[in-house]
C-alpha cells in the first residue's frame, strides 16, 4: 500500500475485537513512533502502554465516558515531556514538545492502520486526572486505543476542500 492509499484508508476505529495486540507488534508501534521528527532530535514525549483493564475503565471515566478505550486490547497515552525541551529551548520547548509527542501519535497511528489494526485519536479528556491515573507530573496530550477493527466507518468524510483549506502566497 503506497502512503496515500493508507492516508485514504485511515480513520478513526471506536469499536475493537476482542483479539490481544501481541508484544512484537506492539513493539512494531513503539518503533514507528520512536522514528517520527523532534525538535532537536530530543523526543521530549513519553509513551504509556496500557494494557491493564481497570486502569483502561478508569480512562473511560476521565475521558467523559468514551466507552472503547477500555474496549480496546492496549491504549497508548503520549505525555509531554516540556522539561526536556526547555533546557534547550527556553519557552518555545513548550511548543516543540507537544508537536514532539503528537508527530509521534501520528506515526503511531499511521503505523497501526498499515499493520491493519484500527486507532483512534482521543484528545477529549481531563488531563489532571490522566495524568494522576498514570501517576505522572507530564501533560497528557492524546490517548490512542488500538487493536483489530470490529467495524470501519463508512467513508463519508465531510473534509474541507482544498480551496477553503490552504491559502497560496505567490
Amino acid at each position: 500500500m503506497t502512503f496515500f492509499d493508507l492516508t485514504k484508508k485511515r480513520s478513526s476505529i471506536r469499536s475493537f475485537k476482542e483479539r490481544e495486540v501481541n508484544e512484537k507488534e506492539v513493539e512494531k508501534l513503539l518503533k514507528a513512533a520512536n522514528s517520527a521528527p523532534s525538535a532537536g532530535n530530543l523526543q521530549s514525549y513519553e509513551i504509556v502502554a496500557i494494557k491493564n483493564d481497570e486502569l483502561k475503565n478508569d480512562l473511560v471515566k476521565a475521558a467523559h465516558g468514551q466507552k472503547f478505550l477500555s474496549e480496546a486490547p492496549i491504549v497508548f497515552a503520549f505525555l509531554q515531556d516540556e522539561e526536556r525541551s526547555r533546557k534547550k529551548y527556553g519557552e518555545r520547548g513548550k511548543l516543540y514538545s507537544t508537536q514532539d509527542g503528537t508527530i509521534a501519535a501520528t506515526f503511531l497511528q499511521l503505523a497501526a492502520e498499515d499493520m491493519g489494526f484500527g486507532s483512534c485519536w482521543v484528545g477529549a479528556f481531563e488531563e489532571d486526572e490522566v495524568a494522576n491515573l498514570l501517576e505522572t507530573s507530564k501533560r497528557p496530550l492524546a490517548l490512542i486505543p488500538v487493536g483489530y477493527p470490529a467495524r470501519r466507518p463508512s467513508k463519508n468524510s465531510g473534509r474541507r476542500e482544498l480551496d477553503d483549506l490552504v491559502q497560496f502566497i505567490d
